[in-house]
């Protein structure tokens, strides 16, 4: 699988779950297309191909914006990476 692939199978799942999900898990979805979006292109642009890469980009940059959104907040998104994953 490539990282564009995976890019859109995790953006499908999230856009899958937006008729029953919450308020928070709209919440968590929405925030993660960002970062998830975020990581693909800077794969994309360092030509990077290893999925693990990709993941460990989501992570980081889920980590460094910890600081922006409540602890409650950071969890939803945390728990619906690993869900996704």
């Amino acid at each position: 699988m490539t990282i564009q692939e995976y890019e859109e199978k995790l953006l499908q799942l999230i856009d899958d779950g937006i008729d029953t999900a919450t308020d928070d898990e709209l919440f968590a979805g929405g925030y993660l297309r960002g970062h998830i979006s975020l990581a693909a292109a800077d794969c994309e642009l360092e030509n990077e191909s290893q999925l693990s890469v990709m993941k460990e980009k989501v992570e980081q940059s889920i980590a460094d914006a910890k600081g922006e959104i409540s602890p409650k907040d950071y969890q939803y998104v945390l728990n619906m990476w690993f869900v996704l994953q």
